[in-house]
């Protein structure tokens, strides 16, 4: 019996990832070739992928993924759409999928087990102030998030703790909370940036410099929101002398104790591949990215003789990430075909309409409605990707008398923003795993943080002049 079952779950889950690649495939065909009943075939595995995975959801995620389904069946119904807008609705959020597909593989490298030993003595010999350990540890969670995604949290979290700090564990997990939500901003490989790229028809390298404005002006902001409970931390940044003489032997076995100078290079590297790429070969940046992800850390690893940590990487990413990851895929594929059906009914043109009504210029007014909705509705529980993806799909930038490059900014500040002070996301409740508290508990303190950003970022947008 127990073997059966056993080779029941096997062949589901084959399954399941079968119907995964094959919508990564599909997709990448439709894009190279823009053949039609492609796009029939994607929308028919989005709908068989929604239907095979919605069963294993719970709780939140399966009540927003079937009312997401349901109002879109009935919206597309009452506007008597055609069956083309159906496939076509289905298909919006397929580009997510192809990145949790490929992009993983950037971070294989990142995991390299010299870059890592080597990060850990950089942080147990050469962190000792206490805005130092804060910010350091924003910044680099905000670094490694790029390569990592999620992953990013624990890897930090075990180099951060190589030793103790008392008193500046809430300090530290926002460090780690802020340093993700950094990461949203930029990243190429985040669904963030695929949805908004994708849907105003950008280029990243054009958002870029905006984006890494704000990603510095985050670590400004965190440190001055938590510049009081720094400053009362229990935490001694002039070690013992029996401290300083166990690192002193400690760099003397182990050698240099500077940030590791191999996962600079690669992380570096990686980034402008992906910027050198997009200005020489014209694919959409999704593709670049996957074809980039494909290749590079596979040379990078053998160039390094560590083919071994590679495939044991990838293996890891097939059996593990992707379908850890299968939550995420249908929430996003049924939020894709709400925001599609949203489309068909004139909400767009509708939104410039009722904010003429206010007393202020509409670009500012509908900054301030967007950076709130976001905001507050991802504090309710609601992925920020089902109203970025609506927004981005259904709103003329022109009919806001804003540039679609502001739009980007907006959005993508937004996501960012009200990822750190949402209880559902993977992030906050991660944390709330690895430092043992609830998850509400560790949201709350970034409360105050996240509305000086939405403060910031429309500042930001006023003085950049994007």
């Amino acid at each position: 019996m127990m073997i059966s079952k056993k080779i029941t779950l096997t062949v589901k889950s084959t399954i399941e990832r079968t119907i995964i690649f094959s919508l990564a495939a599909v997709f990448i065909a439709q894009q190279l070739t823009h053949w039609e009943p492609l796009s029939f075939m994607l929308g028919s595995l989005v709908f068989i992928a929604i239907a095979l995975l919605l069963p294993q959801l719970r709780g939140m995620t399966l009540w927003l993924t079937v009312s997401f389904m349901a109002v879109g069946v009935l919206l597309l119904l009452l506007q008597k759409a055609e069956t083309r807008f159906w496939f076509e609705a289905a298909g919006i959020n397929v580009t997510l999928v192809t990145l949790f597909v490929f992009a993983p593989l950037f971070g294989i490298p990142v995991r390299i087990p010299d870059y890592i030993e080597a990060l850990n003595r950089f942080y147990e010999t050469k962190v000792r102030s206490r805005s130092v350990l804060f910010t350091g540890t924003q910044l680099l969670t905000q670094i490694m998030g790029v390569f990592l995604n999620v992953g990013s949290i624990p890897v930090v979290y075990h180099v951060v703790f190589v030793k103790p700090h008392p008193g500046m564990s809430r300090l530290l997990a926002n460090a780690l909370n802020r340093g993700f939500a950094g990461a949203i901003f930029w990243s190429p490989y985040f669904a963030a940036m695929a949805v908004v790229v994708s849907s105003l028809s950008l280029n990243w390298s054009t958002l870029l410099p905006y984006m890494l404005g704000l990603s510095v002006i985050s670590l400004f902001v965190s440190l001055a929101v938590d510049y009081k409970g720094l400053r009362n931390a229990e935490i001694n940044p002039r070690p013992s002398e029996g401290e300083v003489i166990r690192q002193a032997e400690q760099a003397a076995n182990t050698g240099k104790t500077a940030f590791p100078a191999g996962l600079g290079v690669y992380l570096a590297s990686a980034i402008i591949v992906i910027l050198v790429l997009e200005q020489f070969v014209q694919l959409p940046m999704v593709l670049i990215t996957c074809m980039a992800a494909v290749l590079f850390p596979l040379v990078w690893c053998l160039s390094k003789g560590e083919f071994a940590t590679y495939r044991q990487g990838l293996a890891n990413h097939v059996t593990v990430t992707l379908p850890a990851l299968k939550k995420e895929i249908t929430l996003f594929l049924a939020a894709g075909f709400f925001s599609g059906s949203i489309g068909t009914t004139g909400f767009g043109a509708s939104v410039p309409v009722l904010l003429e009504l206010m007393p202020i210029p509409i670009s500012l007014s509908f900054s301030i409605f967007t950076v709130a909705l976001i905001t507050v509705t991802s504090m309710l529980g609601l992925h920020p990707i089902v109203l970025v993806t609506i927004l981005a799909t259904g709103i003329d930038p022109e009919a806001v008398h804003i540039s679609s490059n502001y739009f980007a900014v907006l959005l993508l500040g937004s996501w960012g923003i009200s990822n750190t002070v949402s209880p559902v996301s993977a992030v906050n409740n991660l944390l709330a795993a690895l430092f043992k508290k609830p998850v509400h508990e560790l949201a709350l303190p970034n409360y105050k943080f996240a509305a000086c950003m939405a403060v910031m970022l429309l500042l930001y947008l006023v003085a950049v002049k994007i």
